[in-house]
Parts: C-alpha cells; sequence; structure tokens
C-alpha cells in the first residue's frame, strides 16, 4: 500500500480533470483539423459530382444546373460571395478513360487528389500541368494540344494544384457560411411523398405501394367545431369548467383567475323537460300497430325511434325476422339485417331502466349487436324474453293492435328464421312527438331572454346618451360656476387692494393740497410795507352808571 494513494480522491474537480475529462474548454484546434476538402470532380454548390462543369477565372468549379439558378437569384460567387455573372464562366472539356475515370488526353495519367490540373480557357480543354509545361511552356508553343488554337500564358486556369487547397475548403463556402439556398420547386413537391425517403425497396414493396396509391381514399374529416352556447340557467352545470385550476397547475394554460360554470350539453337539457309519453302507428299490410314510447325515461332512444319514423325512413321496409313464441325483427332498410344506421348517423348507447323489462307481448325493444351499437333496428316480443334485460334497450310497448300482432306471428318462416310471406311496414305516422314541444317550448325562452337582451342592450344605450348629456350640461355648469368664482375672487382681491396715497406737495398742514403759482402784483404787494394800526387802549377801572 502506498503512501499516496488516495492522493487523487479530492471533493472537488482540479482544472486537468475538468478540462480532460468533464467537457472543459479544449486546446485551440488547428487550422489544418478543421479543413474539409472537395473533391476536384464536384460542383462547389451542390458538393455531388459535376455533370455540365463550368469554371470561373480563379478555377473553381460549378454544374450549369446549380450555378445558373444560383447566379439569378444571388447574383453572387458562391465559394467567395464576390460578385459573378453568367458570361465569366468558362466551360470545362473534362475526357475519361476506358476505366470512366478522368485522365489527361495528351499524357493518358489518371487524375487524382495530388494531380496538378489547368485548364485552357479559349477550348475549355483540360490537361495536367506536366503536360501544358512541358509541351507549351518550355517550348513557347502556345497552342492548344488538342485543336491548335492559340492562347496566352493567361488564359491558364489552374483547376487544382496540390499545393494550394484553399478553394477546396468546405468551411470557408460563402454559401454554407450564409445558408444560401435555391429552392428547387420540383424537389419540394416530390419530398410530400412518402416514397421520396425510400432508399431501397424490392419490386414486391413496390407494387403493394403502387397499388395501395390507386386504391386508397382519404377518410373524410368530420367537423369537430361545437357550436358555443351562452351559458344560462338550464344548461349551467353545478361544477365549473377547471379552467381555473388547469392554469394554475400548467404553465402551458393562460391564466385564469374567474371561475366558470361547465356548459352541460344540450340534448341532456332537452331531455330533462321531456315529462310525456310519446305515440306512433305502424301501418303493416297485415293492420296496424300502435306504439306507446317511454320518453320521459328512456329519451334518446326514443327521439331516435321518432326521429326515423317522422322522416319515412322505416316506410317501405320489411320485417326481415320473426321467430314464433319470441319476437318479430324489423327498421333494417337492406332488409338483411345487417345494414341501418341512427338518426345521428353513428351508434348511440344503450339505456336500461329497472322498471322496463321484457315482461309480457307486445314489448318494443331495440335491436343491436353488442353493447351501445343500438342504431334503426327494432323488435317486438310475442312472450316474455326476461334473458334479454340489460342487454337490449326497451323503450315502449304496443297499446293497440294485438290482433295484428298475432296475425305477424302466424306467418310462416325458413329455416333462417326469414317469413316466407312478406312483411311489410308501409307507413310509420308519429301521434305525438313531446320532443317538439320540448324544442319549442326552449325556443321561446331563448327568443324572450335574447329580447330581453335586446332591451338591457337599448337600456344600456339609452342611458349612456342620457348621461353624455348630463355630462356635458354639468360640464357647462361647472364652467359658469368657475367664471362666477373668477369674478368674485377679483372683486374681492380689488376690495382688499389699498387706494392710492394722495400726493405730498409740503410738509405740515395742507401738505396734500396744490397751490396755484400767485402773480406778480401780490408779490409786490406782500412786499410792500404794511402800516401798523394803532391799538386801543382800554381802560380797566370801574365808572358810574350814567351812560346807562
Amino acid at each position: 500500500m502506498g503512501k499516496k494513494q488516495h492522493q487523487k480522491d479530492k471533493l472537488y474537480l482540479t482544472n486537468k480533470e475538468w478540462r480532460e475529462e468533464w467537457g472543459g474548454k479544449k486546446a485551440d484546434v488547428p487550422e489544418k483539423a478543421s479543413f474539409r476538402r472537395l473533391p476536384f470532380y464536384c460542383c462547389s454548390l451542390s458538393m455531388q459530382p459535376f455533370e455540365h462543369p463550368l469554371c470561373t477565372k480563379d478555377g473553381v468549379i460549378f454544374d450549369l444546373l446549380n450555378i445558373v439558378p444560383y447566379l439569378k437569384k444571388y447574383g453572387k460567387n458562391p465559394v467567395t460571395g464576390e460578385t459573378l455573372q453568367a458570361k465569366e464562366l468558362t466551360k470545362l472539356n473534362f475526357h475519361k478513360n476506358a476505366e470512366d475515370k478522368y485522365h489527361c488526353p495528351v499524357t493518358f495519367k489518371v487524375f487524382n487528389s495530388n494531380t496538378h490540373i489547368v485548364a485552357v480557357k479559349t477550348t475549355g480543354n483540360v490537361f495536367s500541368f506536366e503536360a501544358v509545361e512541358q509541351l507549351n511552356l518550355k517550348t513557347k508553343n502556345f497552342k492548344d494540344l488538342l485543336t491548335d488554337e492559340p492562347f496566352t500564358r493567361k488564359d491558364i486556369i489552374t483547376i487544382q494544384d496540390p499545393s494550394s487547397l484553399d478553394k477546396f475548403n468546405l468551411a470557408n463556402f460563402h454559401h454554407l457560411k450564409n445558408n444560401l439556398k435555391v429552392v428547387n420547386e420540383e424537389e419540394e413537391k416530390a419530398k410530400k411523398d412518402p416514397k421520396y425517403y425510400l432508399n431501397r425497396a424490392n419490386k414486391d414493396t413496390l407494387g403493394i405501394l403502387s397499388e395501395l396509391e390507386k386504391t386508397y381514399k382519404e377518410p373524410e374529416k368530420k367537423s369537430t367545431e361545437k357550436t358555443s352556447e351562452s351559458l344560462t340557467e338550464r344548461n349551467a352545470a353545478h361544477y365549473s369548467t377547471g379552467a381555473v385550476a388547469s392554469s394554475f397547475t400548467s404553465t402551458a394554460q393562460i391564466p385564469v383567475t374567474q371561475q366558470e360554470a361547465a356548459i352541460v350539453d344540450q340534448d341532456i337539457v332537452r331531455y330533462r323537460e321531456v315529462k310525456k309519453k310519446g305515440y306512433v302507428r305502424l301501418q303493416t299490410n297485415h293492420g296496424d300497430l300502435n306504439l306507446e314510447l317511454h320518453c320521459e325515461m328512456v329519451s334518446k332512444t326514443c327521439e331516435n325511434f321518432i326521429k326515423l319514423c317522422a322522416s319515412g325512413y322505416y316506410d317501405n321496409t320489411i320485417f326481415h325476422r320473426s321467430i314464433k313464441n319470441f319476437m318479430i325483427q324489423g327498421g333494417d332498410p337492406t332488409g338483411t339485417g345487417r345494414g341501418g344506421e341512427s338518426a345521428w348517423g353513428e351508434p348511440f348507447r344503450d339505456e336500461f331502466k329497472p322498471n322496463l323489462i321484457h315482461q309480457g307481448r307486445g314489448i318494443l325493444s331495440m335491436a343491436n349487436s353488442g353493447p351501445n351499437t343500438n342504431k334503426s333496428q327494432f323488435f317486438i316480443t310475442y312472450r316474455s324474453c326476461r334473458h334479454l334485460d340489460e342487454k337490449h334497450s326497451v323503450f315502449g310497448r304496443l297499446v293497440g293492435g294485438l290482433e295484428t300482432l298475432s296475425a305477424l306471428e302466424r306467418v310462416e318462416t325458413d329455416e333462417k328464421d326469414r317469413p316466407k310471406e312478406v312483411i311489410k311496414l308501409i307507413k310509420a305516422t308519429v301521434f305525438v312527438n313531446p320532443f317538439e314541444e320540448v324544442d319549442a317550448v326552449l325556443q321561446k325562452e331563448r327568443e324572450k331572454k335574447e329580447e330581453e337582451e335586446k332591451q338591457q342592450v337599448n337600456l344600456e344605450s339609452d342611458a349612456r346618451v342620457f348621461f353624455s348629456i348630463n355630462d356635458c350640461f354639468s360640464q357647462f355648469c361647472f364652467q359658469v360656476s368657475n367664471l362666477v368664482e373668477e369674478e368674485a375672487a377679483r372683486k374681492k382681491k380689488a376690495a382688499a387692494t389699498p387706494a392710492e396715497a394722495p400726493k405730498v406737495y409740503r410738509s405740515g398742514v395742507g401738505k396734500y393740497i396744490k397751490q396755484k403759482p400767485a402773480s406778480r402784483d401780490a408779490e409786490t404787494a406782500d412786499l410792500a410795507p404794511q402800516q401798523s394800526k394803532k391799538k386801543i387802549k382800554v381802560s380797566g377801572g370801574f365808572k358810574d352808571f350814567s351812560s346807562w
């Protein structure tokens, strides 16, 4: 046991462990590791072997069928992203040997990934650089080696140079970096066909698929849209829609904060209101059968029977099966016992009641091929058939025409219980249809409610008009009151402002009196000396009274 056996048992990841074992940042990948080379015999746009090669002045090869639509749409070189026109492209003439491999037509050497390949622009012929160098460049004989057509050194286009393969690097292609594509309409249509994705299939598989394509018919799409019903007192359930709970527990639901009562199915609402029985007469070639239908107990089954009778579905049909001491069966327009459909086109569920049993003669019940497969066929019992309880829905009984039923029972049958004499149901007549009465009552209630809602809307509109007029009047009164208040405030302000003080002309008494300027005569008069008056000396002693 070593001393450092638990040296790496740390409670954290080291830098090396994170980088090498746990997905950390790896060392920078060199450029050569990301190099993906395109073979020289492939189109630089579709990356598939070319059939009609064209090249640019830089030696980038494209296929004619791919490059023309691309240039019409983008007008750029798919590899470099520079502007490119169709007239700048040169058609190339590659040559193949007997083994269907590209080779040089002069040296007959096969081209590979390490061959230096060039082309002459004027003729488009492709050669190996070795042949052009030895026979053209060194000899200075600038004529095409196949056609003797003259060319210049600038007309030599390098298709592949093993020492410079940057133009074959897929990682640098402009159309791949920017995801530039030309949509092929025919290919898009072909992709919709599942057979487009079959790579390999034997003859048997292709034969089966072709036969299926001829005979297959798409199933008819049934409308699953339900008419939106308004919530009323009759169709409101005692439970909610559950929208609040589902929006609270699921982030995929739209948040709902108000509980809404669920809407009960319209048929359930109608069947609740059915309180009467229905009556139907079946006219046969042996007499009439009067039937009483338990519409208040098994509403769905009775409505189906009444609708079929009212629409004439049973008219001119036959009773295809009759078993003595058991029952007689009919309601199949085909007369085979395998046809018929319900009033709604689809089978409907069974309806069983404990007090509706196959007890006695003349019980009307539904024929079926299993649970919840009721359609249009029915049967009338000749005797009690308690073994059929909870298997077939009892929905009526015979109230008139026992003699006719006895006459039907006496008709002889063959080994398959088919009457030898035709028992025909000529016409079915409905006397009492409680479902129409219920529909009429519900329709009146709906119309009454719509009328009340219409009146409510009118009242609301009238109220809006009244309140709008009232608002205008209130606004007018408010403006008048504002003007009155402004005028009162102005007067109050004027009263509170002190009057302008009088002008002071001098100090002392009469300082506010403005005197007129004195004339010159007055001034001279003021300057002239005034004569003093003599004062009368009054004696203060007492005298006699002689002057009295």
